[in-house]
């Protein structure tokens, strides 16, 4: 297995919600707000951009971050208005305090187009009946009738994560150049963990903003869903994992949203395509007999899947099986009872290199 050699700046961490900020380049400020779970925190960046800011990411639309918010407005941003809010993506995370800060700040919303119009989607669903597409596609994954219910229950939450979004926003392209300051930032749109993520890189501080799509101590989630049941996001993932390799250097620090900034970029992209290609080795080997995505749960993940994180693991198993089947060593049908079931293909190629 490559060993990914980071290496993590002294940097003073900033307290979780407190609106407090760490510069960690000259002009740009790290915040720190609180999301709860297993991850904790999300990591935000201020921009410095004239006379006022360039925020990067927005948190979750709680009470906590709306008073971390006016304490940054106090303290981090000095005064300054806010004039321009870039979303990397889509996750209530990223976007949920999007349409609070457009109101309270005179900022134009930015955003890759597919990440804006897929929220907008998702953000419609709040108080609607669980569509039975997707009821049919976790039922055909192999969830039983309880999960089904739980989901039934849950369905339509999305909404509730997010503020109502600008009804205008700036739309972000792969290639982009854009100037925030005096520095020149270069888009670099990534697809797999959502639809298309946008990456910020600035060749003159040498400074990677990298979103949900290189983090240093996790692999982001790359699932299937519901609304895209025969999509590939993980060939997709890996590929632009590849594409961020070679088009930006090795020696920039990276500022991923989850986890501290570090350097070692290229070192970290190996060790997650390794990673997940060994994790492709052994799911075919347990695709020698027919299996359901909720089946192949051991070959994927090292902890219990239980209802919280049942539909993470679903869709991050049904992508890795989808990855197989594009390479052609795996095969899907359909049963009398909607039932998918996977298995390993007969003329099977041998996997494809990190």
């Amino acid at each position: 297995m490559m060993k990914d050699m980071l290496s993590y700046p002294p940097l003073e961490e900033p307290e979780v919600g407190e609106g407090t900020a760490t510069e960690v380049a000259e002009g740009v400020f790290w915040l720190k707000m609180p999301m709860g779970g297993s991850i904790g925190a999300i990591n935000l960046w201020a921009l410095a951009d004239g006379d006022g800011w360039t925020i990067v990411d927005t948190g979750l639309r709680t009470t906590e971050t709306s008073a971390a918010w006016r304490r940054a407005f106090a303290s981090t941003l000095g005064g300054r208005p806010v004039t321009r809010i870039i979303v990397t993506h889509l996750h209530p995370d990223h976007s949920g305090m999007a349409g609070w800060l457009a109101q309270k700040q005179p900022a134009r919303l930015w955003m890759t187009r597919l990440e804006y119009l897929t929220l907008r989607v998702l953000a419609a669903y709040t108080g609607q009946e669980a569509p039975e597409e997707a009821i049919g596609f976790y039922r055909a994954a192999g969830w039983d009738e309880d999960a089904l219910d739980h989901y039934r229950a849950r369905f339509g939450e999305f909404g509730k994560m997010l503020y109502p979004l600008p009804n205008s926003f700036h739309a972000l392209d792969d290639g982009q150049r854009i100037m925030i300051g005096d520095r020149e930032w270069i888009v670099v749109v990534g697809k797999g963990h959502s639809p298309e993520h946008a990456l910020l890189y600035c060749p003159q501080a040498k400074l990677l903003i990298s979103g949900d799509q290189v983090l240093p101590q996790i692999s982001s989630n790359v699932s299937v869903q519901a609304m895209q049941p025969d999509a590939d996001p993980l060939t997709d993932w890996l590929e632009t994992l590849d594409a961020v390799r070679r088009r930006v250097p090795d020696d920039v620090l990276v500022l991923p949203s989850h986890g501290r900034p570090f350097f070692g970029l290229h070192g970290r992209i190996g060790a997650l395509i390794e990673g997940h290609e060994a994790a492709l080795v052994r799911l075919l080997e347990l695709l020698e007999r027919p299996c359901r995505a909720v089946d192949v749960f051991p070959a994927l993940f090292k902890r219990r899947i239980d209802r919280k994180i049942l539909g993470l693991a679903t869709g991050e198993s049904l992508a890795h099986l989808a990855c197989l089947r594009t390479r052609g060593l795996a095969s899907d049908a359909v049963d009398r009872d909607g039932i998918r079931w996977w298995r390993a293909s007969k003329n099977e190629r041998a996997p494809h290199p990190a």
